[in-house]
This record gives C-alpha cells, structure tokens and sequence, in this order.
C-alpha cells in the first residue's frame, strides 16, 4: 500500500465516510447486514490473526475502517446493539477452537505412552512452570520495547525465580520416570490457541510462543469475549428494567384512567341527573305557566264574550227604537202603560185580597 493511500485509509478510519463532505460517497451504511459487525467493535478474527499459522483469509463480510469511524460517532448519540452480533461470532469461533484443542488431546493420548498419575502431575507442573516463563518472558519484551526498562529488569528477575523452580520440579519428574523413557518429547495442547508446547522446550521457544501474535491474538479474542458478555448481559439488565418500569408506569396510567374514568363516569352521571331535575322542574314551571295562562285566556275571553253581548244588545236596541216609526213607538208605549195598569191593578186587588184576609181571621179569632 502506499503512502497516500496509507494516508486515505488513516483519514477514514478518523473522520468516517463523509470526510470530504460528500454522503454519497459509501453507499453502504454501517447498518447494512452486509458489514461485519465484528469489525466495527474491532475484535474479528479475520484480522486479529491475520499472518499467523491460522490464518482464516479474508471475511466473508465487509471490513472498512470508515465504516467503523461512522458507527463509533453513532453509537455515541444511541445504543446499536451490536455487542450482541459479535459475541454470537466470537462464540462460534472459539467453540471451534475448543473443538480442535479437545481432537489435539485425544490424538497426543492416543500415541504418546501411559504414565502414572503421579508422574503426570509432576509433568503437568513442569509445563505450568514453562507457561509462566514464557508468559513473563513476552511481557518482558513488550515493556522493553515500550520503553519501561526498569519494569522489565524486575519482571526477568521474576523470571529467575520461576526458572529455579521450573529446574527442581524437572529434577523430580526426571527421578520419577526412567532415563529412556525421560528423553522422549512429552508435548501438551496449549489451551488457549490449541498449539503444541513440549516438555523440553527452551526458554526462547517459550517466549516465542507466548509472546507470539497466535497466542496473544486469541488472548485478545478470549478477553473480548468475556468483555462483550458482560456488557451484553448488563444492556440486556437494563432494558429488562426499561421495560419493567415502562410497564409498571403503563399500568399506573391505565388505574389512573379507570379511576378518572369512574370519576367522570359519575360526574356525568350526577350531571346528566341536575339536568333531568332541571329539565322536569322547568318543565313543571312551563306547565303551570302555561296553566295560568290558559286561565287568564279563558276569563278574559269569557269577559270579552259577554261584554259584547251586552254591549251588542243595548246597541241594538238602540237601534232598533231609532229606526222605529213613531207609531210603533206610540204602541208600545201604550203596551207598556197597559202592563203597568195591570200590574196596579193586582197589586191592589192582592191588597184587597189582604186585607179580607186579614177580617176574616181577626173574626175568627174573636169567635
């Protein structure tokens, strides 16, 4: 690769796709189900052990470093829930691995000689003290070239004294078993990257191997792994919590709702009640209103109706004597003088009547 494009791939890696301000510039968005999500939490395989003895080539999936800049700015702003990807792929691959180391023990079992528990335990000593000098020796090496010459003195002292111990337990794994079968090569399956370690290897083999990129690369994975399942199960914590609370806050809404549901239930029954009474008393109201006033109408007419008649007689009558002739006049005045003679003349003979009357009962009573 060149320096420019060194320099390009740096950028991206910096600023995201759209470092140049142009956002049609990636059509494929970190989202898409095409992206390795592995990568963009920058723990996949493919390129942790890229140049090793297990080399797994290119992935399948899309690797950008521009990409990786985009969701790193995204997932600052909302959770993506990407961690739940990747830890479904680092599992796969480390069960294959723990697959191959199992095959890797059953295969040294079946051609490397029988030994005694006793012995097998003392081996088993010898390779843990052979792990941790070449453990110490790699972090020795790794502070020297950082630049922490004074840590790395202490840890190859450190590495003396394992070394001391490695030599005493070598004397009674020697003592234990016979000088013939003590030369033959006792190998072990390393159990982190599966590699073959031997009972006799130097310390320079050792450091090679634990400080090797194999072993350290599925270090890397390993702890990455155990990174991603604990922060998987605590995203996992919280939204059960989300939820519960979500679902608690719902629940109280809807009581709350029954409850002013009920309220204004019994508002409007109480409401809806006011204005039947209301209405029926208004109605009441209307009703002796319009009484009363059928009253009132019913007098004032009968009134009217009879002070017309009245009024209508008298004006007749009037009439009546006005357009008569003189003669008629003349002969009912004449009626009239007759029925007054007559009525004189009974009320004098009912006096006549009286007073004989009267006689005869005083002769009676005298008799």
């Amino acid at each position: 690769m060149s320096a420019q494009a060194q320099m390009r791939a740096l950028l991206d890696q910096l600023m995201g796709t759209a470092r140049d301000g142009d956002e049609t510039r990636q059509r494929v968005k970190f989202t898409d189900d095409r992206v390795c999500k592995s990568h963009l939490l920058d723990c996949c395989p493919h390129d942790i052990l890229a140049g090793t003895r297990m080399d797994l080539g290119e992935c399948t999936k899309i690797h950008d470093l521009a990409l990786r800049a985009d969701y790193e700015i995204a997932s600052k702003e909302r959770d993506l829930f990407f961690e739940l990807d990747a830890m479904d792929h680092l599992e796969s691959f480390i069960a294959e691995c723990d697959r191959r180391t199992e095959l890797a023990k059953k295969r040294l079992a079946e051609t490397q000689e029988e030994i005694s528990a006793e012995v097998s335990a003392k081996a088993e000593k010898v390779h843990e003290l052979n792990e941790e000098i070449g453990k110490l020796l790699a972090k020795a090496e790794q502070l020297g070239a950082e630049g922490n010459v004074d840590e790395s003195q202490k840890v190859l002292m450190e590495v003396e004294k394992v070394r001391a111990k490695k030599k005493e337990a070598e004397e009674e794994y020697r003592n234990s078993m016979p000088a013939s079968s003590f030369q033959q090569q006792k190998l072990r399956v390393c159990e982190v990257c599966s590699a073959y370690l031997g009972l006799h290897d130097n310390d320079r083999r050792l450091a090679d191997h634990f400080g090797g990129k194999l072993h350290l690369g599925f270090i890397q994975i390993r702890e990455k792994l155990d990174q991603l399942r604990k922060t998987v199960a605590e995203k996992q914590e919280k939204r059960n919590q989300d939820r519960l609370r979500r679902r608690e806050e719902r629940e109280r809404e809807e009581r709350l709702g029954r409850r002013s549901g009920s309220r204004t239930r019994d508002r409007r029954r109480s409401r809806s009640r006011d204005r039947r009474r209301r209405r029926s008393r208004s109605a009441s109201r209307e009703r002796r209103k319009s009484r009363s006033r059928s009253r009132e109408r019913h007098r004032r007419h009968r009134t009217r109706s009879r002070s017309p008649s009245r009024g209508h007689r008298r004006g007749s009558r009037d009439r009546s004597s006005k357009h008569k002739s003189p003669r008629d006049r003349s002969t009912r005045e004449k009626s009239r003088d007759g029925e007054r003679k007559e009525k004189s003349l009974e009320k004098r003979h009912e006096g006549t009547n009286d007073k004989t009357r009267r006689s005869e009962e005083r002769e009676a009573g005298e008799i």
